[in-house]
């Protein structure tokens, strides 16, 4: 796998970066690693704005794509902004031009821009801007790309709308509604019109809102469901020419076997789907894609936690704090990230779970010293969501201390404070989320009940 990327390397770089190393092709850019990404975003702007380009329109276009794969990589809003502004550029000139299909590349272009921020930084509004985009791609240009694409965003937004409460049965609806879009980019990639790597996102997309559905049901035939899609799809990529789709799948399909083991305390499943993680980890490094990189670890912890819940092994829960630690080392440049509140908040409970298995209450001691440090590295003014995450995850671990032998009635208030500090900011910043999250915990302290761990 390296050394294809070294060899691929030395052949993109025999004309220079002058026009990109991809020339438009997107099937090319998850060969890329990030420094060569990064490159070709540079180059495609330049190439986008040379007055000799050769159809200037399509290098916008071409070049929002660069930027927005960067962006879903490493998660850095400057890279999004360009995205959205060449792709909106690129749909001003289309229409100009009158070419109604290349401007519905663009809306579409500029919609996914708007998913991956609402993504990323946890921003409903983009997603309800990007809705209204779609729905006009679909409507321009039926039989086209752009609008296969659409129609496997409006599934995914109509899937995390629905999904909340819904049975077995509607969310195997609300998967199955992937099914036509999906069938349409097949069509599309035996044109060569796309790569593999959109038909894959949209398969793994439906399997996601499987996952989701199955997590929340506790019902081990949605994982199955999602677990055969994600075979059929694994067959078809090849880690050397796809290493991002591919690892994805193997996520996906490993998050999938341990959450059925964990439901039904298979150790041998929890094993399978680990070692399935262990493998995409091997075709795929921070170098390459650290937004990857980081959800893989965290997909990676959650599965080791489950298997130190079955195996009574404290080790496990070891290695599952190592995992969350080398996520959040990942998007250490990037702390707005919804990714990293996720990815605190989890570890924390990590951390609570383990000493309450241990009944050792100076584990948890020792975590809170340990969060206290880093709140005094935290300005409220320069990061005040930074520092209301961190608060959120100081009151998990008193809660979880209070409930251990020997906790005091103080801490618990001391948690009570501290969401009430947390939920103060997550209101100003308009963070829907975290402020449920903040509340639920509120309100789970504030009621008369017998003493119980946090989450």
């Amino acid at each position: 796998m390296f050394e294809f990327s070294r060899d691929l390397k030395r052949l993109l770089a025999t004309d220079g970066p002058r026009d990109g190393l991809t020339r438009g092709d997107a099937s090319l850019m998850e060969m890329l690693d990030l420094n060569l990404l990064k490159t070709e975003a540079k180059a495609g702007d330049i190439a986008a704005g040379r007055v000799s380009a050769r159809d200037p329109s399509q290098r916008r276009l071409d070049a929002a794509r660069v930027w927005r794969e960067l962006a879903r990589r490493t998660g850095d809003a400057v890279a999004l902004r360009r995205a959205a502004e060449s792709a909106e550029k690129a749909a001003e000139a289309f229409k100009r031009e009158g070419r109604s299909r290349g401007w519905a590349a663009a809306r579409c272009e500029q919609a996914q821009a708007a998913m991956l921020g609402a993504e990323l930084f946890g921003d409903d509004g983009l997603n309800a801007a990007a809705e209204t985009a779609l729905h006009e791609v679909r409507k321009t240009a039926p039989a086209s790309v752009a609008a296969a694409l659409a129609w496997a965003g409006l599934a995914r937004l109509s899937a995390r709308r629905s999904l909340a409460e819904a049975d077995p049965e509607a969310s195997r609806a609300t998967a199955a509604a992937f099914d036509p879009p999906i069938l349409a980019l097949e069509s599309h990639l035996r044109a060569r019109a796309i790569g593999k790597g959109e038909v894959a996102a949209a398969i793994c997309d439906r399997a996601e809102v499987l996952l989701a559905a199955a997590a929340r049901l506790k019902d081990a035939s949605l994982y199955e469901d999602a677990i055969h899609s994600l075979d059929k799809l694994a067959g078809r990529l090849d880690p050397t020419y796809e290493p991002l789709s591919w690892s994805r799948v193997r996520e996906l399909r490993g998050a999938a076997r341990a959450a059925v083991g964990e439901l039904h305390a298979q150790i041998d499943d929890i094993a399978t789907g680990i070692e399935s993680m262990v493998d995409a980890l091997d075709a795929l490094g921070p170098d390459h894609s650290p937004l990857d990189w980081a959800r893989l670890h965290h997909a990676l912890a959650i599965a080791l936690e489950a298997l130190g819940e079955a195996t009574d092994a404290d080790r496990a829960f070891g290695h599952a704090l190592g995992a969350y630690d080398r996520a959040l080392w990942a998007t250490r440049t990037q702390p707005a990230l919804s990714l990293r509140a996720v990815l605190a908040h989890n570890r924390a409970g990590c951390l609570a779970r383990r000493a309450e298995r241990a009944a050792d209450p100076g584990m948890l001691d020792e975590a809170v010293d340990e969060l206290k440090r880093e709140l005094i590295g935290l300005a409220p003014g320069k990061d005040p969501v930074g520092w209301a995450v961190a608060q959120v995850n100081l009151a998990r671990l008193y809660e979880a201390r209070a409930a251990l032998p020997g906790g005091r009635d103080e801490e618990r208030g001391a948690a009570v404070m501290a969401l009430s500090a947390a939920l103060d900011v997550f209101g100003e910043h308009g963070l829907r989320s975290l402020s449920d999250q903040a509340a639920r915990g509120l309100e789970r302290l504030t009621t008369p009940t017998p003493r119980a761990a946090f989450g």
